[in-house]
């Protein structure tokens, strides 16, 4: 995804983000808004599309749900009510296994699974940003996509609340997915 200049120096809620224009894309850290148009590259269209298959395929019949961007994942504070979310964010991939936290505008809280595939301009955001809050709010499994080098890097958390060191894969690996005992990700398939 692209990111332009932010919308302005002012800090906004999930409240200000339900008026703004539904044709555009737009993600809140920590009350900045970040414009996420326009849309991706077909490189990372097609990862995206392979690995939200692969995991469709897997959670048939099972609790869990997938779900790709577009898809407002709110995270609030202990004290910000949903309105006064000051945290939205549309991962590439979010994996939700509790169902209480989803609702018909997105999802409510920490995702166990997600999947950011980088782009030049989210670069930094995804691997700083994005990682310190998926880190902070208890994302499971955080996994970052580097469509141009074929790659992946996997964070789990640990039991002390901090992302181990990173697991990186190839393409010509497969990943054991943390979150769940028995599904593996071939990787030649998400990178053909």
């Amino acid at each position: 995804m692209s990111e332009t200049v932010q919308r302005s120096e002012q800090l906004f809620t999930y409240q200000d983000y339900l008026t703004w224009p539904i044709n555009e894309r737009w993600e809140l850290l920590n009350g900045r808004a970040y414009n996420m148009t326009p849309a991706p590259s077909r490189r990372h269209q097609e990862i995206s599309g392979q690995l939200l298959t692969l995991f469709n395929n897997y959670l048939k019949g099972k609790t869990c749900r997938v779900y790709a961007a577009p898809f407002d994942v709110r995270l609030p504070l202990l004290e910000e009510s949903d309105e006064q979310t000051s945290t939205v964010v549309q991962p590439d991939l979010s994996v939700i296994c509790d169902k209480t936290k989803l609702d018909h505008r997105g999802c409510k809280g920490s995702p166990d699974l997600v999947v950011e595939i980088t782009s030049p301009s989210t670069f930094q955001k995804d691997l700083k940003e994005k990682f310190l809050l998926y880190e902070r709010v208890g994302v499971r499994e955080y996994w970052i996509v580097y469509p141009e080098e074929s790659t992946i890097s996997v964070f789990f958390l640990t039991n002390e609340g901090k992302y181990s060191r990173p697991e990186v894969y190839t393409v010509q690996d497969s990943i054991a997915v943390g979150i769940f005992g028995d599904l593996t990700i071939e990787l030649p398939e998400v990178f053909a």
